[in-house]
């Protein structure tokens, strides 16, 4: 995990709501594009799938025609590792190791 393209990735309002709808479980580019798509794009949401996956937020698989998307709760655990410890005393706490 670079803490960078994270901080990138949750920058925006978008992608913050893709991870939200993601909270309840793997969903197609299809469902998630529904969901935002009044706002956005289908061009923007390409780029906001490929910044979420650069920052290994997210995981995605094809299935015929489908591409599922679902949280990599593995780096947003170690993300919020290292915000809390950024609030809790101003210094990060050690970077996980990938």
């Amino acid at each position: 995990m670079h803490a960078n393209e994270v901080f990138k990735a949750l920058a925006d309002p978008t992608r913050r709501e893709i991870l939200q709808l993601l909270r309840r479980g793997e969903m197609t580019a299809g469902e998630l594009t529904e969901r935002v798509s009044s706002r956005v794009s289908k061009p923007s949401m390409s780029h906001h799938f490929a910044v979420l996956k650069e920052a290994d937020l997210v995981t995605s698989r094809r299935e015929g025609q489908q591409i599922f998307y679902a949280l990599n709760t593995t780096v947003v655990e170690d993300v919020l590792t290292i915000i809390w410890g950024l609030l809790a005393d101003g210094r990060p706490n050690e970077e996980p190791k990938t």
